[in-house]
């Protein structure tokens, strides 16, 4: 299982700011993140299932 902190998360959304990635965490586009000690991470699998979901529905 990888994780994806939040530099690594935007880069993957294509440069999506901080306050669009948290916007579409509160819209349930993609998954809350986890807490590994005092940091926020994102399971890469998850997110990468958000996505497609997306995409098959915009098709």
């Amino acid at each position: 299982m990888k994780y994806l902190n939040l530099n690594q998360l935007s880069d993957k959304m294509g440069g999506r700011s901080r306050s669009s990635i948290y916007r579409d965490v509160d819209e349930n586009r993609i998954p809350a993140p986890i807490k590994i000690g005092s940091r926020l991470y994102w399971v890469e699998s998850e997110v990468d299932n958000a996505i497609a979901a997306s995409q098959q529905q915009a098709a």
